[in-house]
């Protein structure tokens, strides 16, 4: 059984976050694969820009920061200067101010802290499993797949468990700010500048400003100074420290891309083994945990996309990229290449080599966190193919509206515990 067929005229508007809403355009990449894999978008709503939809071709550009820059914004949104400068992360600055800020939290993401985590994540699975299989039918983005990293969320920031909730949901209206089942300020519907210097020009960044505060105030108090909030505090080797904005940023950008994506990658698991019922065979037979990960992040691919700006002009495929110019490299259409993976529209859990771009593979923004989300990933399928001994879907799936998280939102499923 096919998991997912592409539809589509091959000519959708990339630009258009109710296409997305129906399900990633696949079609329209692999015309573009195959006939014009440099690009160019008219967009209404901003500047155009260029599209990189091949594999070879989003690797070899993200292996030339000096090149493409991250440091005018990573979205297609276009920004003035004041609102870069007040909305910027870690992940939208170039070396060596990227560098600086990820020597500081490297550590606490490294893959042996990491692994100290695991008996964490399976106890947190056996709880959140317990609970959701007690069901025969629900909705397992709800009840499994954003669970998990909600709760890990907590442990790695250090809140308490009864504020969970109430972070993921600014998280989400943050990071799905196009979706009007997450939020009430959705990007493309309003036309206020009230919050343009808020992250992701959303209420919810105030919000979670003002939480911050509280929570650094709090653990002042008490002398906490564990955990990564407290590492990305700390002087850089020039002495530098990070301002009150770019912390309150980074926090933000924990909340929301730290609990987003991993959900979205178990969730599209999830998705797999419900239309090919080999994969729990698979699983329960415990040979392929080694390599099921990366292909379930592969497959999920929840950040759609990453924007770069070219700093110089740049030739490629017979066409001028410009200095100053957007690139858009679609790490969605990267992870379904036919020239980079055999049958990619098919789960394959023993998938090796799996060159993915879900991390962001081959430049200096590599993924922080992709430790982390192979174990949560790992974990709650090792877990979840012990419990049942079948799944199927129980209604139609539901997407995002966006075109740069990329993820099921709804996906009710039927189960037959073991």
């Amino acid at each position: 059984m096919t998991i997912w067929t592409p539809t589509g005229d091959g000519h959708a508007d990339l630009t258009s976050h109710d296409i997305f809403a129906q399900g990633v355009p696949h079609n329209t990449f692999a015309r573009m694969r195959r006939d014009e894999p440099l690009a160019w978008s008219d967009w209404d709503a901003g500047q155009g820009f260029w599209n990189i939809t091949r594999h070879a071709d989003i690797l070899a550009l993200n292996r030339q920061p000096d090149l493409m820059s991250s440091a005018r914004g990573i979205r297609m949104e276009d920004q003035t200067y004041e609102e870069y400068l007040a909305r910027r992360t870690f992940q939208e600055t170039d070396a060596p101010e990227h560098t600086m800020t990820r020597v500081k939290v490297a550590k606490a993401f490294s893959r042996p802290v990491v692994a100290g985590f695991e008996d964490q994540i399976r106890a947190l699975c056996d709880e959140i499993l317990d609970d959701a299989l007690q069901h025969d039918s629900f909705d397992a983005t709800k009840r499994i797949a954003r669970e998990l990293p909600m709760r890990m969320l907590g442990r790695i920031l250090g809140t308490p468990d009864e504020d969970l909730p109430w972070l993921v949901e600014k998280g989400d209206a943050l990071i799905a700010n196009t979706d009007p089942d997450f939020t009430e300020h959705v990007l493309d519907k309003m036309t206020t500048d009230d919050y343009r210097l808020m992250p992701f020009n959303s209420p919810a960044g105030a919000e979670l400003y003002e939480y911050a505060r509280k929570l650094m105030a709090d653990k002042a108090a008490r002398g906490d100074t564990n955990g990564i909030l407290h590492l990305i505090l700390q002087p850089g080797p020039d002495g530098s420290v990070i301002s009150e904005t770019e912390f309150r940023n980074f926090f933000c950008l924990l909340v929301a891309a730290g609990n987003d994506t991993t959900r979205y990658s178990i969730a599209a698991g999830i998705q797999a083994m419900a239309h090919q019922p080999e994969l729990l065979g698979q699983m329960k037979a415990g040979e392929v945990w080694a390599t099921a990960p990366d292909e379930i992040i592969r497959w999920a691919t929840p950040a759609v996309y990453f924007r770069r700006t070219a700093t110089r002009d740049h030739q490629m495929h017979g066409k001028t990229i410009k200095a100053g110019d957007k690139v858009l490299y679609w790490f969605v259409s990267g992870n379904r290449d036919d020239t980079a993976f055999d049958d990619p529209f098919r789960v394959n859990l023993a998938r090796t080599p799996n060159p993915h771009l879900s991390f962001g593979q081959g430049g200096p923004h590599l993924c922080l966190g992709m430790h982390l989300a192979r174990l949560e990933v790992r974990v709650l399928f090792q877990e979840l193919a012990k419990r049942i001994t079948s799944i199927e879907p129980a209604g139609p799936q539901k997407f995002l509206r966006s075109n740069f998280v990329g993820g099921i939102k709804e996906l009710p499923v039927r189960i037959t515990r073991a």
